[in-house]
């Protein structure tokens, strides 16, 4: 069985000329559909072909020198693309040993994001890409979502514990809190939704390629819950040819904690040569706990241990179709909450109960593209079962000193659905499709005696949506682009309480039909400078919430929300031209009727509008080469915001700025590699993350600082032949910084939480290839 473009040689005589020209008589000749759906890239010089080759052989020759590339969809269809530029070696050019952000100006840079293959440079918005090298990959994969908010000062997150985070990009943060509302911040593996209600399930990295961070709203191309942008994983491909294997594992201590470990491998299996593969990885990693319980005798309490794995299947040329079928499943769980009280011994907390979490996440998905004309087809289809448990201490909580415990069950089901068909060129891009939703979140809970707690108020929410969205541009001047696209989506919601005899909402369900407009413009004066601003509209469907009350059968509607955004910013440099780029954006958003998952005075959850509320700010992005060996890249942004029109019960907000999200940030990070002997490079890299002030939630209850800390962390790894060594220490100073004020709701009017950061800690790890 040959592979696809194995065949057997074939004699070719194509003079050379205009690169669409020279693949279309290469298509002739050999019976084959060679698309090049950009006419750039079809205006290029193609030194053309000549004799007796197979055809992929034959389409090296023909694209050698334009910057382009095939990719083979089946034996008889190929499609022509600017090519991605491949990893250099470290004797021509030392890459960097810790991901780079990507300016937003690299010419051979795609934002797959943007559904439509954009490059970097012209894609009109604020994005955030970063390449995985793969030895940080293996040193950092078991952090997950952390170790990316570590990279990037924009993207912030609660810090509850694993997999019960929410995350926010540029001070679109609703609330500390986890609750029924919608996440701010989609995520995605490749064009899988992960998520829709619920918590950030914090994936291990292991084996990803790199990230994109789309800023908000993506209302237009993504729907729902990307108020505040999406967070898109690229994880590498099976690959149809080649057998490979790689593997990771270390041992980590944490000062005045415990011992803790981490591994992780890759397979990747071809089983029909050119047509078939499998990609399969495994984890597991345990994290030290560092707060001991004195009164119960127990140390290290907020051991945290997580598990799971990610398989993905590929069939080329099946009907004509790529297809790929995947599963993820991971399972995350935490012995004790990680908070502390102020004024007790440092990193000690004690309580009558353990409060315990589990995270179970599952996911399927199947997905189909094949090249249609000078078009290409995406179909992805995905399920998602997440499951969540909570305990919390709830002592007190009665008035009495009797032991109580508070259990929280939130199951969550997710189907989602896109098909689209995307073409153009870099000129003209444009997308076309459709895409449904349906999600429905069952909340339980219990409250009593830890042996028997008896049943309150809980609520089921279904949303299903269906939308149709479109996105084009095209050149309007001379350098000048613009923009334009929409989505309509029609939106049901129905909420019910459980275990209600009598529903006293009187409107148990609601319909919406809304519309989500982009408008963009992109200007190239230079090819060193470009500028851009972007106008974008998103929102979220309102639901049902248990209400603030003492009642166990009480109820009440949150109202649908929505942001407005425009941003303006500029890119200034080129990385294969200079030592130097510099990337900016200034943006302002106005949000209404600001949905919002809180606490009350009695501990319990509920769900509200608080008001409306504005945020303006800056980010940007510098990297500075200052040799070969040694790249510097520096991060900020600075953020205010103002709930301008609270609700009644805000009214009194005290400083009314937007829950969890600091006025400021930046990380800096200085990277060095170096070959020190044939087959053996030896790098290190250093780095310093400021986190500035935040206040916990909005109104007097929740107006309780945060924040304001230092963090320096140094590693460094020797890489000989298939092996890499390392050696890592993260909280070089032993920073005690509070960074999140909350760890229990029915000690929350106390005002006195505290979530110190991870002590100085430690990690030795070996990685391998084969």
């Amino acid at each position: 069985m040959f592979g696809i473009g194995t065949a057997h040689a074939q004699s070719f005589n194509v003079p050379p000329g205009r690169l669409g020209d020279v693949v279309a008589a290469l298509g002739e000749q050999s019976g084959t559909t060679i698309a090049v759906t950009d006419p750039d890239l079809a205006a290029r010089r193609s030194p053309g072909v000549r004799g007796s080759f197979p055809l992929r052989t034959a389409l090296e020759h023909a694209l050698r020198g334009t910057g382009t590339e095939a990719l083979f969809y089946d034996r008889n269809t190929v499609r022509i693309v600017w090519k991605r530029p491949s990893k250099p070696k470290p004797v021509k050019r030392a890459p960097p040993a810790a991901p780079v952000i990507q300016p937003d100006w690299s010419p051979e840079i795609v934002v797959t994001a943007s559904k439509q293959d954009i490059p970097i440079d012209s894609y009109p918005g604020s994005v955030k890409l970063v390449e995985f090298d793969p030895g940080w990959v293996a040193r950092n994969a078991a952090g997950g979502t952390a170790a990316i908010t570590k990279l990037l000062p924009s993207v912030g997150s609660t810090n509850l514990g694993s997999a019960r985070n929410k995350l926010f990009i540029r001070g679109i943060a609703d609330s500390s809190f986890n609750g029924q509302t919608q996440a701010t911040v989609g995520q995605y593996l490749g064009d899988v939704r992960l998520n829709y209600n619920a918590p950030d399930p914090n994936l291990n990295l292991y084996d990803m390629k790199r990230i994109e961070v789309l800023a908000g709203p993506q209302g237009t191309l993504y729907g729902a819950s990307s108020l505040g942008g999406i967070i898109r994983l690229v994880p590498n491909e099976p690959d149809t040819h080649t057998l490979s294997t790689t593997i990771s594992m270390g041992i980590s201590g944490t000062q005045s904690g415990g011992v803790g470990g981490d591994g992780a491998a890759m397979l990747n299996l071809p089983i029909a040569d050119g047509r078939v593969a499998v990609r399969f990885v495994g984890f597991g990693t345990r994290e030290a706990g560092y707060i001991d319980a004195p009164a119960r005798k127990r140390r290290n309490i907020n051991n945290t241990t997580s598990y799971g794995q990610r398989m993905a299947w590929r069939v080329e040329d099946l009907w004509g179709l790529t297809v790929d079928f995947g599963t993820a499943t991971h399972n995350t769980s935490t012995q004790d909450g990680q908070y502390t009280v102020r004024g007790d011994p440092p990193l000690t907390r004690d309580n009558a109960i353990a409060q315990p979490f589990k995270n179970t996440y599952y996911l399927a998905y199947l997905t189909a593209r094949r090249p249609i004309g000078r078009a290409e087809f995406v179909s992805t289809t995905s399920i998602v079962r997440h499951d969540l448990k909570t305990v919390f201490d709830a002592t007190g909580h009665d008035g009495s000193a009797s032991p109580a415990r508070y259990e929280e069950n939130n199951n969550i089901a997710l189907i989602s659905h896109e098909t689209r068909l995307s073409g153009g060129s870099r000129n003209y891009p444009w997308v076309l499709g459709v895409s449904a939703i349906y999600n429905i979140s069952a909340l339980s809970r219990s409250l009593g005696a830890p042996d028997a707690p008896t049943r309150i108020a809980g609520v089921v929410n279904r949303q299903a949506e269906a939308a149709v969205f479109g996105q084009l541009s095209r050149p309007l001047l001379h350098r000048l682009t613009g923009t334009i696209g929409g989505r309509l989506t029609f939106a049901r919601s129905v909420g019910n309480l459980l275990d209600s005899p009598v529903e006293k909402s009187k409107e148990p369900f609601s319909n919406e039909l809304r519309f989500s407009p982009t408008l963009a413009f992109d200007w190239h004066p230079s090819a060193k400078f470009s500028t851009f601003f972007h106008y974008q509209q998103g929102y979220r469907a309102g639901g049902l919430a248990v209400a603030p009350a003492g009642s166990a059968l009480e109820s009440r509607k949150f109202a649908t929300d929505d942001l407005i955004m425009g941003e303006f910013g500029i890119r200034l440099g080129r990385k294969e031209h200079g030592r130097l780029s510099i990337r900016a954006a200034i943006f302002y958003a106005d949000w209404n009727n600001i949905q919002a998952d809180l606490i009350d005075r009695s501990g319990l959850p509920y769900t509200a509008n608080i008001g409306s509320g504005r945020i303006y700010g800056l980010d940007g992005d510098i990297v500075w080469r200052p040799s070969q060996t040694l790249a510097i890249t520096a991060s900020a942004f600075l953020n205010n915001s103002d709930l301008y029109a609270p609700e009644a019960e805000f009214v009194a907000a005290g400083e009314r700025t937007l829950p969890n999200v600091a006025r400021t940030g930046a990380h800096v990070v200085a990277a060095w590699r170096r070959e020190i002997a044939s087959g053996v490079t030896l790098s290190s890299e250093a780095s310093l993350r400021h986190v500035g002030s935040s206040r916990l939630g909005v109104g007097s209850l929740l107006d309780i600082p945060q924040g304001d800390y230092v963090v320096g962390d140094i590693g460094g790894q020797l890489s000989f032949g298939r092996f890499v060594v390392s050696l890592d220490l993260t909280n070089l100073g032993d920073v005690r910084g509070n960074s999140f004020a909350f760890g229990n709701p029915f000690g929350l009017t106390e005002r006195n939480q505290i979530t110190p950061l991870r002590p100085r800690a430690i990690r030795l790890g070996l990685s391998a290839r084969f």
